[in-house]
Order: structure tokens, then sequence, then C-alpha cells
């Protein structure tokens, strides 16, 4: 029977924290089966129901990601993973359910999910509603890159990818968006049905001029920004991002919301700690390029 976490963790102020696992990694049938213990009677269920060994792999380490991730941050580790409570708003996002005798400080965590066939992240936050998205940076289309887009994005995303010419460029920026617009609507609690991709475009502000173009063209210098299709003069102060390479083979986009700034204050930047992890193995402190920043953070 695996313990509860022993390893616990904190955060500084307007901090965010990705762990991620690789499920090729995970290669011990003794571990698999001692997850399978955390989960409770419902998520076993739906594991089960997963068609393959390989889906059913993947949706058992997306669930015990989330519980013993969670776990890591309850004062000297005291809340067990398997103890843990979920509920989903109206329009489907997970979400933590605290009893009344359970410390104060954990009903102020927040984290959401996102997984991939090689790769499932779960980012944690305190204060702060948080959306992550994992997107493979070779994923494939069924349609044209640019039929795509014109299906689910704004006019001016659309026109900025028309207007790149190689197409292996064009596929990196469309996910690039992608990432990103998956994460805010996340964030917001809403999801691509509550909110679609068409309402809102993601647009680049470098920080010198105030200038704005498409995502695609970011770097450490500026932020990245939401403008509401609705109001083409509106854009929303009210979140900020980070977009990553994620080990090598992924982009992972990030979305919290900004503190309340003192008037006259700048708002204080997010900042980021990745760890790679095998849940009650091991965990590992990510940086340079397997967790390389391409915009979003000071």
């Amino acid at each position: 029977m695996i313990e509860p976490v022993e390893n616990s963790y904190s955060f500084s102020d307007r901090e965010a924290h990705l762990w991620y696992v690789v499920p090729d990694e995970v290669k011990s049938s003794f571990l698999l089966s001692n997850y399978l213990d955390i989960l409770s009677p419902c998520e076993k269920e739906n594991v089960s129901r997963m068609r393959g060994e390989q889906l059913q792999k993947a949706a058992l380490l997306a669930r015990v990601l989330v519980r013993t991730t969670i776990a890591r941050y309850q004062i000297n580790g005291q809340v067990n993973p398997r103890s843990l409570k979920f509920k989903k708003n109206i329009h489907g996002k997970p979400e933590l359910e605290w009893d009344d005798d359970q410390c104060q400080c954990a009903s102020r965590l927040q984290f959401n999910i996102s997984h991939t066939s090689s790769l499932i992240l779960c980012g944690v936050t305190v204060d702060s509603p948080i959306g992550v998205d994992l997107e493979e940076k070779q994923r494939k289309l069924k349609n044209n890159i640019l039929a795509f887009a014109r299906r689910y994005f704004t006019p001016h995303e659309v026109k900025f990818l028309s207007s790149i010419s190689d197409p292996v460029v064009q596929h990196q920026h469309f996910v690039k968006l992608w990432t990103l617009k998956e994460s805010y609507v996340k964030a917001l609690g809403r999801g691509f049905s509550g909110l679609p991709f068409r309402m809102f475009t993601i647009q680049f502000r470098t920080t010198e001029n105030g200038d704005s173009c498409p995502s695609g063209e970011t770097n450490n210098e500026g932020e990245i920004i939401v403008k509401s299709l609705e109001d083409v003069n509106s854009f929303s102060s009210n979140w900020q991002f980070a977009l990553l390479e994620l080990a090598g083979s992924h982009y992972a986009a990030i979305c919290m919301e900004k503190d309340e700034a003192v008037e006259g204050e700048v708002p204080t930047p997010m900042k980021l700690t990745v760890r790679k992890t095998i849940p009650y193995v091991r965990d590992e402190l990510i940086s340079g390029p397997d967790a390389a920043v391409i915009s979003g953070l000071t």
C-alpha cells in the first residue's frame, strides 16, 4: 500500500506550479496497481471504461497526478490523496470540495489539468483561478490549417496565420494560439463550449511601446493579452499568461488571474516552477530546454 505524500511544497507570491508525468516512463505494474488504490470508486470505473491499456493508463495517471499534486501542498502533508473530493462547475471544470473541518489554507488551492497521449500536466496556484493547456508541437490536423482556423479563430488571427508562407512555422503558431486560447477559457472555468474561440483574440503586446501583434511573434520582452471581439478596443487586464516548450515535444500554456495591484503600482508578474514527477517515486525540478519559456514571464 502506498503511503501519503511526504514531500510538501509551498508557494511564493503570484506563483504557479506545473507538474507533469510522461506515461511511457511509468512502467511498473506494481506501481500502477497501487495508484489505482488512490482513486475514488467513480474514478476507478471511469478508468476501466477506457478502451485499451494505454488509454486506461493515461486516465489513471491523470487522476493520480491531480490527487498527489494537491496533497503536496497541505500542512505537513496531512491530507491523504485518497480523501480528496471533487466537484464540477456548471461548465464541467473540476474543482476541489472541502469539508468544513479541513484546513482553510487547503480550500484556497486552485488546479487545472491537461493531457495528450504522451504527457499529462497539472497546474496549481493559491488564491488565483488557473487554466492550463498542453498540445503536441507536431499535433496533426485533419483539415488544412487555415480552413481549421477560419472555423474557430478570429479574423485577426486568421489574417496573421495567412501571412505566414512557411507551412512549418504556420503550424507552430497555430498550435501556440490554440494552446493559449484553451488555457484562457479553462481559467475562466467555461471551457471551449462555454466561450467559443471566435469571441476573443490572443495578442502580444511589447513592453516598449504597447503595440500588439499575434502571439506567434512572442518573446520574453512583453506580455500576452486577450482582446474581446465584441469590443475591438477592449483588452482584458485581469489575466496573465505564460507559454512554454515542455519536454521538447509540447507547448504548454498557463493562464492565471492577476492580483489586485495598488493604484499606481504594476501587478506582481507570474512566477513559475516546473517539475517532472513519477508520483511516490521521484520529483525533478525542470530548467533549461526541458521547460523553455517562450513568453509571458519576467
